[in-house]
């Protein structure tokens, strides 16, 4: 097994990754993300910079970078989960976002359905970061919603320490175990 290519990744809380398993956690995110109640992300972004801001205490951290939704899928929801996210970290801890960091070069399936090898193969290359924005000797935060297997944070953390990167963090509302 791959070390992967992020320093450290922390989740606010845990559920169960079996669908057939009700969990409340699971319903909000699930509300949030496809019953495009926006309104929850603010709440749940600061419900994640107030009780992880201490893992991160000793990492300087230069730029918090969401991770995208390719744009036929943000066109479809209306906005990006991660973005609304990373946003209320950002106000807290006072470190700027951008959301113009990284990009979905290529739509790709839901990775709710696949296995971890098939999360793997799907988001293999489908990131690149904007040549208009440097990442170059910086600390970047990768936020996104739900970290599953870490194929996809793994994949966006590789495309930013290729493009030079100095180390790269993750934060995400939920991991399912």
């Amino acid at each position: 097994m791959r070390a992967p290519y992020f320093l450290r990744a922390r989740a606010w809380a845990c559920y169960p990754r079996e669908e057939d398993q009700d969990h409340p956690l699971r319903g909000v995110v699930q509300r949030f993300k496809y019953g495009r109640k926006v309104s929850l992300g603010k709440p749940l972004g600061q419900v994640m910079a107030r009780s992880c801001s201490g893992f991160f205490l000793e990492c300087p951290l230069d730029v918090i970078v969401p991770v995208p939704l390719h744009p036929k899928r943000l066109r479809w929801r209306g906005f990006n989960q991660a973005v609304v996210l990373g946003r209320e970290v950002g106000r807290s801890w006072r470190v700027p976002m951008d959301p113009f960091v990284l990009f979905r070069s290529r739509e790709t399936p839901p990775q709710t359905q696949l296995s971890e090898e098939d999360r793997k193969k799907n988001v293999r290359g489908a990131f690149f970061v904007n040549p208009g924005r440097s990442v170059e000797g910086k600390a970047l935060l990768l936020v996104d919603d739900v970290y599953t297997s870490g194929a996809t944070v793994n994949e966006c953390s590789r495309t930013l320490v290729r493009a030079g990167a100095k180390e790269v963090f993750v934060l995400t509302l939920a991991r399912t175990v």
